[in-house]
């Protein structure tokens, strides 16, 4: 798609997602219910792990057109999630998500010392999760202590930006630590990934790799590749560690191949049955960004490849699973959470923020929100 055409989308997107923001007001969007509105997490499930990326929508969309309606409605946003800090409980190792995209974007786009506050409480939080014997960080809560999902790679840039922000390198060992763990354990030779790697908590041996959200152990679920591809990319942008960029390469090439077979919409798992036939629009984009993070890291002569592809990955959204109507909520269509989950190719907040900044990067529009 031409950059005009390109920036005629970006317009309409603009046109939607004030729509929402204005219905929404301090609202935390994550699917729309059974009457095909937004309902919102602050009321429902305020510790939700998607709760950050409306926010990170909206500051990504104020750093590219500076309408303070933008700013206003991710601020509140960022306000009501200091509910999340006073429970507690409900918090995990998607801190990251949560207050990476609202208060870190937030600081980093406004100089706000309260947002700056709450992203190194946020920092905080999850340098605490570390375990100093197996040299990760624990993912989710209950009787998991030695747990850890590939997600977990898109959430340790808070640490990293904690590290510079405050001049203590003690962030950035502890994600390093946990990037390394991640790279030998849980990311296969082939470019593959696992969901979840089950470690001893006590000395961190591994002891199983469960199928996790994808189809069952051996499979590859689609985001979770997604989630490594842009994860590492970004423990390269942070580090300049060599072994990062490669296994965001390998996974990369591994992603490409298995898209390339589908008309660039992922399937749910990549390593399924032949039915049902499942998609996950959301990894197409959440993959475009990784792709396009890649670009910048390589040579003259590869950035074509991780380009084009991103591009491949954009259009074939843009093609068949767009809803650009202000009166509806939600834009892109075609997410899946998991392939056993009931929710099968809907809207997902994360989806539509992975659109926004997939097109702000390629129009130059964007900022450094990881």
């Amino acid at each position: 798609m031409a950059q005009t055409s390109y920036e005629e989308l970006f317009a309409k997107v603009q046109t939607k997602l004030t729509a929402e923001a204005k219905r929404l007001g301090p609202a935390i969007p994550y699917t729309p219910g059974p009457d095909g509105k937004y309902e919102d997490m602050a009321q429902k499930d305020i510790t939700w792990w998607t709760n950050g990326f409306w926010a990170g929508t909206l500051w990504l969309m104020y750093n590219a057109t500076k309408d303070p309606l933008f700013k206003e409605t991710a601020e509140a946003n960022e306000t009501e999630l200091d509910e999340a800090m006073t429970i507690y409980t409900g918090l995990h190792h998607d801190v990251g998500f949560m207050y990476q995209l609202s208060a870190v974007a937030d600081y980093r786009l406004t100089g706000s010392e309260r947002s700056k506050a709450r992203g190194l409480h946020a920092a905080a939080l999850l340098a605490g999760r570390y375990n100093p014997r197996g040299k990760f960080i624990r993912s989710w809560n209950r009787d998991r202590a030695g747990w850890v999902i590939i997600d977990s790679m898109l959430n340790i840039p808070l640490l990293y930006w904690a590290r510079d922000t405050i001049d203590d390198p003690r962030f950035g060992y502890v994600a390093e630590d946990h990037a390394d763990t991640v790279m030998q354990n849980i990311v296969r030779p082939d470019g593959s990934t696992n969901h979840i790697g089950i470690f001893d908590p006590t000395n961190g041996q591994l002891l199983d790799t469960p199928g996790g959200q994808g189809y069952g152990p051996g499979s590859s679920w689609s985001r979770g590749q997604a989630w490594a591809l842009y994860g590492f990319a970004l423990s390269y942008a942070h580090t300049q560690k060599q072994a990062y960029l490669d296994t965001a390469k390998r996974v990369a090439s591994y992603f490409i191949a298995n898209v390339e077979t589908t008309g660039y919409v992922p399937l749910a798992d990549f390593r399924a049955p032949a039915t049902p036939v499942i998609y996950d629009t959301s990894a197409s984009l959440c993959a475009a960004c990784g792709l396009l993070e890649i670009e910048k890291h390589v040579g003259e002569f590869e950035k074509p490849l991780y380009h084009e592809a991103a591009v491949k990955l954009l259009q074939a959204v843009i093609d068949h699973y767009l809803d650009l109507d202000p009166a509806t909520d939600g834009i892109v269509l075609g997410a899946t959470p998991a392939y056993h989950d009931k929710l099968r190719e809907v809207r997902l907040i994360y989806s539509d923020f992975y659109l926004v900044e997939t097109l702000t990067r390629l129009l130059g529009k964007d900022f450094l929100i990881w």
